[in-house]
């Protein structure tokens, strides 16, 4: 197969990956990205697993000490600012950044095409053609749809696939360590912190932020808080703005009205700890995502594939989207590499990354079933959607390993560590 192209539609991490993987199995590779420029600004904080590391070893990036930070417990901090739960837990964080930028940096300059939008894909016996707006015209033996949670891939092949909201935003923002309080640096920037509350989960915890402009790396707070909103009646005003514009899924954070973030930052005065509270308002940019999951029926079509966020999204609860995504990139490369033809080895990766991608969205759904009960009468909640235990939810949400290994096995995974 080392004379084999691909065509890797979407430039961020998942067609990165695959790029990466497809390429150091022998074959010849062209990424195409419908955005007209770098993707490093966007993003924030992760949470890391060693087989994410391990995937970026076997390719080749480097791995260096300023990709995580290293941390050594978990805490739940009431409203008082006070350590109520204390979790004893090893976890390096880092940013979304810190991992693409290596990656893109590696990746030769020459094989990835800007504003390729693809508008159309034709199969063929022994290949396929990827059409895009500017009229031109791609031919290879594989196509990988890597193209994010709203893929254009997944709509031409699987229009009934569409991503499920779950009942719950995600408010989002980064404070650079040199503009938070001598006080709330030390409550907050050496751990993995926790506020819960009710019918609430906000996380923080510090991350590795680099500089484009200078290429420095500096430490930054990183928070998200999950709140609970019903898709009739509040989600739609929260994506509108100032201008009266409804915007469909989310809204750029920059056009985000003044009043819903007032009203954020009035509610962490009111329902956080006060080191919370503070770094919430010394975010320069907030911004909200709303919670989505989505499940694919079917990973491969002829000699095309989904891989990464445009074939399954779990809630981030799991804390193990990228992880996933670059295990997804392993496993069509070893599937390649082994299998007596690419039909062989996708229908090998169909079945390993299906299994893997449904046990990943079951678990979150679990995560996630005390923010999603919100929205519901309380005769009508479950267990799980009625309570919320500090030590479970801190032992379980984000936790490194939670569930990789095990879905691994479960998957029959060729790409166990």
């Amino acid at each position: 197969m080392s004379s084999r192209r691909a065509l890797v539609i979407g430039g961020s991490l998942g067609g990165l990956f695959a790029a990466h993987m497809l390429r150091r199995i022998g074959w010849d590779v062209q990424l195409f990205e419908r955005s007209g420029d770098d993707l490093a600004t966007r993003g924030a904080g992760i949470g890391t697993h060693a087989e994410l590391f391990a995937v970026m070893q076997e390719i080749g990036v480097p791995i260096d000490a300023n990709l995580g930070i290293a941390l050594q417990e978990r805490v739940c901090l009431d409203r008082d600012g006070e350590v109520s739960h204390r979790l004893p837990m090893v976890q390096t964080m880092s940013a979304w950044a810190r991992i693409y930028r290596p990656l893109k940096d590696a990746f030769p300059a020459e094989r990835t095409r800007f504003n390729a939008r693809l508008t159309a894909v034709e199969c063929k016996d022994g290949g396929v053609t990827a059409c895009f707006a500017d009229g031109t015209r791609e031919e290879g033996d594989l196509l990988i749809g890597a193209d994010g949670i709203r893929s254009t891939l997944r709509e031409q092949l699987l229009p009934a696939a569409q991503p499920r909201y779950a009942g719950y935003v995600a408010w989002r923002g980064l404070v650079p360590e040199s503009d938070m309080s001598p006080a709330s640096h030390a409550a907050l920037f050496h751990r993995y912190t926790f506020c819960l509350p009710d019918g609430e989960v906000l996380l923080a915890y510090p991350v590795p932020v680099v500089d484009d402009a200078t290429q420095t790396t500096h430490r930054a707070m990183n928070f998200v808080w999950y709140r609970p909103v019903d898709p009739i009646t509040e989600l739609p005003d929260l994506c509108t703005d100032e201008t009266g514009h409804q915007h469909a899924q989310g809204i750029p954070p920059p056009l985000i009205r003044r009043d819903v973030l007032a009203a954020t930052r009035a509610s962490a005065d009111r329902l956080l700890a006060p080191q919370i509270a503070e770094t919430i308002h010394r975010t320069k940019q907030l911004f909200f995502q709303p919670i989505f999951d989505l499940e694919s029926p079917q990973l491969t079509f002829g000699r095309v594939v989904l891989l990464g966020d445009a074939a399954f999204v779990a809630r981030p609860h799991v804390g193990a989207g990228i992880t996933k995504t670059a295990l997804d990139a392993k496993a069509l490369a070893t599937a390649l590499d082994t299998s007596a033809t690419i039909e062989a080895a996708l229908a090998r990766y169909d079945v390993e990354r299906r299994r893997f991608g449904q046990g990943l969205v079951a678990r979150g759904r679990r995560l996630g079933a005390y923010l999603e009960g919100q929205l519901k009468p309380i005769a009508q909640r479950s267990v799980a959607e009625s309570h919320q235990d500090p030590m479970t939810v801190m032992r379980e949400m984000g936790a490194p390993h939670a569930g990789v290994r095990e879905l691994s096995a479960a998957a029959g995974s060729s790409v166990q560590p």
